[in-house]
């Protein structure tokens, strides 16, 4: 019977679901950096109130690094800005993954530390699973890398090499032990991130169970009356208007978060994952903060089994290709015309002029 340290290093695990990680955390830092593009400076820049003297005293302290610091320079400011555009554009499409990904944890953790104190529990997160996707193989599936190596395999007729194949030569012993570390580091990566998640949302709903507010069902009715998450004050006064609908859903939310740690790997898990799915959706909306509710939907897929995605990769590329069918032309009779086609009607044919016998016209005259 193979050991863990077997299975560890034998077989990638969750491919897919590390694509969808790495393509929905560089799609939505690039969709956040887009976002912010017209206030930038006042955040992140030299003009900011959180100025980069003091940004470089709190990051001495607290022993982080940020490069936006290294110039107080405007050009400087506006080149690191359109890097972290490049670079998140690059690791969502998987452009030599193993090295963007490197810098894109940097420019995620340096764009953190620069202005810390306007960061939420969705930008805490983004930074740890930016850690994270670094030592996972993640730019193996939907990603041009890996387009690049069908392209490549096509061409040779070499396939890849699977995992625990004999090699002889020094080469092959090297590559093998390199294969071996890979898939043994994507493992344990893609295990942490999963523990990461249930620690998370665990923890969340310990917290929450403390609090007098979620315990007598009334946390989220102040919630939606505070200033700071109405971004549609009027869709936050209808759903406050319907208390008992409000209780249900703070003690539904408690109640999935907890079950998280301890559902996460039975089939009980679709059901609570599909709760979640609408619990952020309502964060997004009636809290305004699609970046948090973006950043914890995309972790959930960690969970998802990589069958479960190909089939529904398979089904939204299927949707791409759907095009209404037309209609094809009968095919054409003997009487060249063709089926359920009225026949037109005869033209009537004149009449043969009548003679008598005598070969006389017996027509009457005029």
């Amino acid at each position: 019977m193979a050991g863990p340290l077997t299975l560890l290093n034998e077989r990638a695990m969750s491919l897919h679901a590390a694509a969808v990680l790495r393509v929905g955390y560089g799609l939505l830092y690039l969709g956040f950096l887009l976002r912010e593009f017209p206030y930038r400076d006042e955040i992140w820049g030299p003009s900011s109130p959180w100025t980069p003297a003091l940004a470089r005293e709190l990051l001495g302290q607290e022993q982080w690094f940020s490069f936006l610091t290294l110039s107080d320079s405007h050009a400087y400011f506006d080149a690191c800005y359109a890097l972290a555009v490049l670079t998140s554009t690059l690791f969502a499409l998987g452009w030599h993954t193993r090295a963007v990904s490197v810098l894109f944890a940097l420019v995620v953790t340096s764009f953190h530390g620069r202005s810390i104190f306007i960061t939420d529990g969705g930008d805490n997160l983004i930074v740890l699973m930016a850690v994270y996707l670094v030592f996972t193989a993640c730019g193996r599936r939907w990603s041009l890398d890996a387009r690049r190596a069908r392209i490549r395999t096509a061409a040779t007729g070499v396939g890849p090499r699977p995992a625990g194949s004999a090699a002889e030569s020094y080469e092959g012993q090297v590559a093998l032990v390199r294969d071996r570390l890979s898939t043994l580091l994507h493992n344990c990566g893609m295990c942490v991130i999963a523990a990461q998640v249930c620690l998370l949302y665990g923890a969340a709903g310990l917290y929450k169970v403390q609090g007098s507010l979620w315990r007598d069902g009334t946390a989220l009715h102040y919630v939606l009356h505070l200033d700071l998450f109405r971004p549609w004050p009027g869709l936050s006064e209808l759903a406050d208007d319907h208390a008992l609908f409000i209780s249900v859903i703070g003690y539904l939310t408690v109640l999935v978060q907890v079950a998280v740690p301890f559902t996460a790997f039975s089939r009980l898990k679709y059901v609570v994952l599909g709760v979640l799915v609408g619990l952020h959706i309502g964060i997004a909306v009636l809290l305004g903060l699609p970046v948090f509710s973006g950043a914890m939907l995309i972790a959930d897929a960690v969970f998802l089994p990589d069958r479960l995605l190909l089939s529904l990769g398979r089904i939204g590329r299927a949707a791409c290709r759907w095009r209404p069918a037309r209609r094809r032309p009968a095919p054409a009779t003997a009487t060249g015309a063709r089926p359920g086609t009225p026949l037109p009607l005869p033209l009537p044919l004149p009449l043969p002029e009548q003679t008598s016998p005598a070969g006389l016209d017996t027509r009457s005259p005029g």
